[in-house]
């Protein structure tokens, strides 16, 4: 219950602030619009307010904003014309599809940024477990040490001395640890571990053979360093959508790493789970997805009507309807082979047990 409650939350939060975009940009640049919903398909509550009908619907994986002259079958006013969508320049329709994904990855930083100023667990340089016949364990690093610096480099977080180690590139380390009162300082050569990445490829790596302790604290900061550390994590998890989705199409990450609703609701209820602040950053990094998937130059998409109106920019006249035809059922069915793609990966891996 916690899992489809926390998902319900998240997706919510988030297709109201990309819809939400759409709606401010079309109401600045004075286009109507007639509905906004959260959802498709059936309408489960709505209210109206002025010209808009606000909408809840059954089908929570999505949301849209319907504008004055989408979609219209009949003739428009000369009223109606000056409020449409289609009658604005190019230019402020591009303004108004981007608004959406834009809206999402500013959402993200903003999120980012509140993350690091409520505070952050850390893992300290304590060290747990020293492994057998590896250079800590044979310079004489024992389990229980706290690692202070790393080649005159002082350190006090786990990552901070994993930084320091991988920068060696496999040279010659002098490391210095404090064990109960004495200061001891030790002189080893890394050796090199071969292992995968995120992307399933092959990485080497200098290592030592330490293990970190469970040992952590809560890291906080203020505005400023907040807003700068904040920025580098929002950029980084962007870079790292971006870099994920052209490994999938270069085949580098397997096709059953694609996850749908079943995987989203599980990863919510286990971050709320562990707390507010890991449920912030997991709805932080799926809004980056969701506001990078969109941009996709794929029809149906924001980003393929926004190849529709560069074109029209481009070279003054407007896409053919039979291309845009064309082009939109074919992003359909690219959209709907991902839906279907991701729900048997999500039934193979939690309902069947393959994955």
């Amino acid at each position: 219950m916690l899992s489809i409650l926390s998902a319900i939350v998240v997706l919510g939060i988030l297709i109201f602030v990309h819809e939400l975009g759409h709606f401010i940009f079309a109401k600045l640049f004075r286009v109507g619009v007639e509905k906004f919903s959260l959802g498709f398909g059936p309408k489960l509550l709505g209210k109206q307010i002025g010209e808009t009908e606000y909408l809840i619907s059954a089908f929570p994986l999505g949301g849209y904003v319907k504008m004055v002259g989408e979609g219209a079958d009949s003739e428009l006013s000369e009223e109606e014309k000056a409020r449409s969508f289609a009658e604005k320049h190019p230019l402020q329709r591009i303004a108004i599809v981007a608004a959406g994904p834009s809206f999402n990855l500013l959402f993200a930083w903003f999120v980012f940024i509140v993350v690091f100023m409520v505070g952050v667990p850390s893992a300290t340089t304590k060290i747990g477990e020293v492994v057998k016949d590896k250079p800590a364990a044979r310079a004489g690093i024992a389990a229980g040490d706290v690692i202070t610096s790393v080649n005159g480099k002082n350190v006090t977080r786990w990552e901070e001395m994993a930084a320091q180690i991988a920068a060696s590139k496999g040279a010659s380390l002098v490391i210095e640890i404090k064990r109960g009162d004495a200061v001891k300082t030790f002189r080893l050569m890394p050796e090199t571990r071969t292992g995968k990445n995120l992307f399933g490829e092959t990485v080497t790596s200098p290592v030592i053979g330490v293990v970190a302790s469970s040992e952590t604290v809560i890291d906080r900061f203020g505005p400023g360093e907040a807003f700068v550390k904040g920025s580098a994590q929002a950029w980084n998890v962007v870079k790292l959508t971006a870099l994920s989705l052209v490994k999938i199409v270069e085949r580098a990450v397997p096709l059953d790493t694609i996850g749908g609703p079943i995987m989203i609701a599980k990863m919510a209820g286990q971050q709320a789970e562990a707390g507010g602040v890991s449920f912030l950053a997991f709805m932080a990094l799926l809004s980056v997805n969701l506001g990078v998937l969109n941009l996709l130059p794929i029809p149906i998409l924001d980003g393929g009507h926004l190849v529709f109106y560069l074109w029209e920019l481009v070279f003054r006249r407007p896409v053919s309807p039979r291309a845009r035809e064309i082009a939109q059922q074919i992003g359909l069915a690219l959209l709907i082979g991902l839906m279907v793609l991701a729900f048997y990966n999500d039934i193979a891996r939690y309902i069947v047990g393959q994955g």
